[in-house]
Parts: C-alpha cells; structure tokens; sequence
C-alpha cells in the first residue's frame, strides 16, 4: 500500500460551483517534496489538513472531520475504462491517491500510518456536488457517482506530521465492526434504513453521519 500522489488546489473561478464568489478548490494537482498536514480546525470556520490546499465552500467541505480527502488509483482506472477518458491523480478533487488500498471499504474509525510519522482516521465516504459533476463533466454525473458508490474516504488527523508522494501506508487500527466507508455513504443518501448499523462505529463516525443515525433510530427504532 503506498501513496501514489498528494494533490492540493488553488481557489479557481468556474461557472458551476454554489460558493457566493464562484470559487473551487477542486482542481486538485499533484505536487513534489513534503506536504505538512495537521487538523485545520472546525467545520464551517476551517478548510483542508493540508498546508497549501484550498476548500472555498467551507459550509460543505473541510474541518477536523473532512480534513482529508482520499482516492484509490484502481477506482480512478475503473471509471477510465468505463468512461472512456483520462484521470490524472487528483482528478476528483482528492488530496490523497492511493494503491493497494481499498479506500472505499475502508472502515470507520480505520488508522493509516503514512510515511514515518503522519496518522489518519476514517470518517465517512464522500458525497457527490453540483461542483463534482461540473468539475467532472460528466452528464448525470451524480447520480452515476451515487450508484456505483466508490465514494472514497474522508479522514480526520490524529497524528500530524508531512508527507509526500511515494510514502508508504499501513493500516495501523483496524475496528472489529463492518461499518465502511461505502457503507456510511449509502446508509446517509440511497438506504437510509442502514443508518441503525453505522451506530457500531461510535464516536469515529463524522458527526454528521452519528447524528443522522442517532435521529433516526429514534423515530424509527433500530
């Protein structure tokens, strides 16, 4: 398991983006030498976890819990040959691009220890935006994106620290429970009635997510 690249965006004006100045960080690239990564702070108030990369939206995007954004390279190649197009590292606003990991069924509460020092924890699976499809180009791209759920994964720091392209990844804490990534996706978009099982996770969970599934199993029992 190994980090192929770490990508990080500059703010960029485009038409298809909800940010009241019509900014993106999404156009992510991969970037040479060490990249410091530390927890950037609460959602709403701060961006991403990695020094030079910018979140514009931040009511969506970035936070303790987003703070961290991470792709598998064989999920990338999945879509090239489904589509019939190219996908550079990156191309999914991800800072993070991984092999020989399965970024998606990645569990919640899942550590990496990349490099020597920096340690990550998994949160949720990513939601597809308007800025998503846009970004992409993809006509229905969201809906396309949703079906197939190979949503990557969000991470939160535990351990700050740099990293760099070509590091390797192991996975250092591995849960006892089956809550995934892809799994906390669809129980918070497609079926909900999964929400009772991501409760297993605990705290680990985005919040965001534990709190959807504390809601509902109140009004609908578990």
């Amino acid at each position: 398991m190994r980090l192929l690249s770490v990508n990080v965006g500059r703010p960029k004006a485009v038409p298809y983006t909800e940010h009241p100045e019509g900014l993106t960080g999404i156009d992510k690239r991969p970037v040479e030498g060490p990249v410091r990564v530390a927890a950037p702070g609460p959602k709403g108030v701060a961006g991403s976890g990695l020094a030079g990369d910018a979140v514009c939206h931040l009511r969506h995007h970035g936070g303790d819990d987003q703070a961290v954004y991470a792709v598998a390279r064989e999920d990338l190649d999945d879509w090239e040959r489904e589509l019939g197009r190219t996908f550079t590292d990156g191309s999914f606003g991800e800072n993070l691009t991984t092999t020989g990991l399965d970024v998606s069924g990645a569990r919640i509460g899942e550590r990496w220890l990349i490099g020597r020092e920096v340690v990550l924890e998994v949160t949720s699976g990513r939601i597809p935006c308007r800025t998503f499809q846009g970004h992409v180009g993809e006509k229905g791209w969201v809906r396309r994106f949703t079906q197939k759920a190979a949503t990557g994964a969000y991470l939160r720091v535990i351990v700050p620290g740099e990293i760099r392209a070509g590091d390797p990844i192991e996975i250092v804490h591995l849960p006892e429970h089956g809550v995934t990534a892809r799994m906390e996706f669809q129980a918070t978009t497609t079926h909900r009635e999964l929400l009772p099982q991501l409760l297993a996770a605990g705290e680990a969970l985005h919040p965001e997510a534990l709190a959807a599934a504390r809601k509902y199993v109140e009004k609908h029992g578990g």
